[in-house]
């Protein structure tokens, strides 16, 4: 597969490292390699839950790392993924003695004996992108996104595609009424089968919006979430329907589920609502429930459970107040690390920041929720959270934050040098010298910097366009690539006085603060750095495929991974003689290392600006309304990437005309998650990040 390591202005918006800088007297006595071994520390716990569902007392959840297992009410959950083969779980569904799992791109999995193993069970399935899961009596059925739905049948292997009046074959959501099976498409509203699945009708009169994200039934009446429109109800087995989401205005519905009399609605973006009256009012029901994208619902006797992008989260009040219950569920995507006297804390990408006080034996939220934070950074008993809206401050070990005047832009990496604050952005370089209050915009302007690091009175800057130095904190800089054969730096370190770069084809290493670099790649080969980590002359490297070790100042590398059950590191911290490392969808993990002194760097690289991209809407759904804003007539080509790098669509537009120009993007086949779109017009290109979430 083509990856970012194969084009010239290679860059990932998402991959975003941290800088803390610690300070120790202790000399720096390293364990031999092969003695260490990583455990995973006790959380954060949460993550993106795509679907929730329960096999009599027992709850399973999807996720983008697999599926969870609790057996005690979602007190705690146990991974419960061996043998599955695609972690990005859509759908589940019980169907007698046997668990069913529909994955993006990998078809259905099935378990008999309650998670504990898993079996792929897509013979015949000829869409391998499940979105739905339902059962009627012993038949289970799939919706997948274009390929309709297919039927699997009692004590059969091989499953059915039957589609005759389906006209619309990117089915979202199934529900049964009795032997009556219904679907919601994308784009093509509902659709209604009485013969298990042999023909189709279309049941959509009233409907006006045709996206159809959840359903569910009640009785006789059943109900339909749709895309920017709210709640449908029909109470003709869906030959009209009327809306009903006087009190629920725009909002895209996720999920819905009945319990008891009463009917909730899960949203993007908006939290959970919930209507004792059939629908025809709403009310708000979130105290407590700290993320708003409530992607599933299910009922257990007289509890409802949630799951969001920030976890599972537990009401046993009818919606009036919840409590997270993730604890086992390490399902987060770690972006920043950072390290503040005797307290750690993480930088999780969509919930918000959790602080441990125990080295990571157990951790609590520690505030700005509903945010992705992509760096953090410690001066004295200040620590600042770099966000995907602006940087924020905080003076009581994160109990509480206070906004500065840098907003509006995604804060990548942050590097604290004497009375000086520096924050890398998509703009460039801001310095703040007040402890982070007001923020302007240093020399470095209009390049997309994705790290930083400070050693002596030299500042570096890594950039989608190489490394730039300032001696002058800030005020102008230096282009300084010579030997640096690959430009797009995703992590800077200092170890000693020898400083790294990290990039998408390896490290590079400096011994004359930048002025030549040398490739030092011996055991490290065709790797993406995403994080890097120094202690006196001992390196670590974070990479798509695990940590790697040097203690000859990156002259050879070795890989140390035994224990590391997840293997994307984005960001390390140092604590003492303990290495933390933030993976993506594990969690944070922990490795003694011996005594150590100095530093945690964490970064991303984007590109310069000069073609106007925007997006609506955004988070992206399925499609977007692409607009590019050309600066003259040139071939204009979108590439998007994911977050390692690889090539997932490549758009070739041809010639278009200087200025403004809407298109229609189709994403559907790009599971959750954050990417970096590409658009190259010319000899111009340019970098915007998009994220997908349904």
């Amino acid at each position: 597969m083509k990856t970012f390591l194969d084009t010239p202005f290679a860059n990932v918006q998402t991959i975003v490292l941290s800088l803390v800088l610690l300070v120790s007297l202790s000399a720096s006595v390293p364990v031999p390699a092969q003695d260490i071994t990583w455990q995973q520390t006790n959380g954060p716990y949460g993550g993106d839950v795509s679907c929730i569902t329960k096999n009599g007392s027992i709850l399973f959840a999807g996720t983008n790392s697999g599926v969870f297992r609790s057996t005690d009410n979602g007190t705690t959950w146990q991974d419960a993924s061996s043998g599955l083969t695609n972690i990005y779980v859509s759908s589940l569904a019980v169907s007698g003695s046997m668990l069913f799992a529909g994955t993006y791109y990998s078809g259905v999995f099935r378990s008999t004996d309650n998670g504990t193993t898993w079996q792929a069970f897509s013979s015949g399935l000829t869409n391998s992108d499940v979105r739905s899961l339902a059962v009627i009596g012993t038949t289970l059925f799939a919706g997948t996104y274009s390929g309709g739905v297919f039927r699997l049948v009692e004590n059969s292997t091989m499953w059915q595609r039957l589609n005759s009046g389906l006209t619309n074959s990117g089915v979202l959501s199934l529900a049964t009424s009795g032997s009556t099976l219904f679907a919601g498409t994308y784009g093509g509203g509902i659709f209604r089968t009485t013969d298990n699945g042999t023909t189709w009708q279309d049941v959509s009169s009233g409907l006006t919006n045709a996206i159809v994200w959840s359903m569910t039934v009640s009785g006789t009446t059943l109900f339909a979430g749709t895309d920017g429109r709210g709640v449908f109800r029909s109470t003709d087995n869906g030959t009209t329907w009327q809306a009903i989401s006087k009190d629920l205005k725009s909002a895209t519905i996720l999920s819905l589920v009945v319990s008891g009399s009463t009917l909730f609605a899960g949203t993007h973006g908006s939290g959970a609502f919930r209507t004792t009256d059939n629908g025809t009012t709403w009310q708000a029901v979130d105290s407590g429930l700290v993320n708003n994208n409530i992607r599933s619902l299910t009922v257990s006797s007289s509890t409802l459970f949630a799951g969001t992008n920030g976890g599972v989260f537990r009401t046993t009040d009818n919606g009036t107040s919840w409590q997270a219950m993730s604890k086992g569920l390490v399902n987060t995507v770690v972006m920043s690390l950072a390290v503040s006297g005797s307290t750690l804390f993480a930088g999780i990408d969509g919930t918000g920041i959790f602080r441990s006080t125990n080295n990571g034996t157990t951790w609590v939220s520690s505030g700005l929720t509903n945010f992705g934070i992509m760096s953090l950074a410690v001066s004295g008993t200040t620590l600042f959270a770099g966000t995907d809206v602006g940087v924020f401050r905080s003076m009581d070990n994160g109990t509480t934050w206070i906004s500065s005047d840098l907003t509006n832009t995604v804060v990548r990496s942050l590097a604290v040098g004497g009375a000086a604050l520096f924050a890398g952005t998509p703009e460039g370089v801001f310095r703040s010298t007040d402890n982070g209050t007001k923020w302007f915009k240093s020399g470095l302007a209009n390049t997309d910097v994705s790290s930083l690091t400070i050693s002596g009175i030299a500042l570096f800057a890594g950039t989608g366009g190489g490394v730039f130095r300032s001696m002058d904190n800030g005020t102008t800089w230096q282009a300084i690539n010579s030997g640096l054969t690959d430009i797009t730096v995703l992590s800077l370190a200092v170890s000693d006085t020898v400083l790294f770069a990290g990039t998408y084809r390896g490290m590079f290493r400096s011994t004359d603060n930048g002025t030549m670099w040398q490739a030092v790649k011996s055991g490290l080969t065709n790797v993406i750095v995403l994080s890097l980590a120094a202690s006196g002359t001992t390196l670590f490297a974070g990479t798509d495929v695990g940590v790697f070790r040097s203690m000859n100042n990156g002259t050879t590398w070795q890989a140390i991974n035994s224990g590391l059950t997840n293997t994307i590191i984005r960001s390390f911290a140092i604590n003492g003689n303990t290495l933390f490392a933030g993976a993506n969808g594990g969690g944070v993990f922990k490795a003694n290392i011996g005594n150590t002194s100095s530093v945690s760097v964490r970064t991303s690289a984007p590109l310069p600006v000069t073609i106007g991209i925007s997006f609506a809407p955004h988070p992206v759904l399925d499609r977007t309304r692409l607009t590019l804003d050309i600066p003259k007539a040139s071939s204009v080509e979108v590439r998007i990437f994911d977050a390692l790098g690889h090539l997932v669509q490549q758009r070739a537009l041809g010639e278009l005309a200087a200025g403004a120009h809407d298109i229609e993007q189709d994403l559907h086949t790009l599971p959750n998650g954050t990417y970096s779109m590409v658009v190259q017009a010319g000899s111009e290109r340019a970098h915007k990040l998009l994220q997908v979430l349904r």
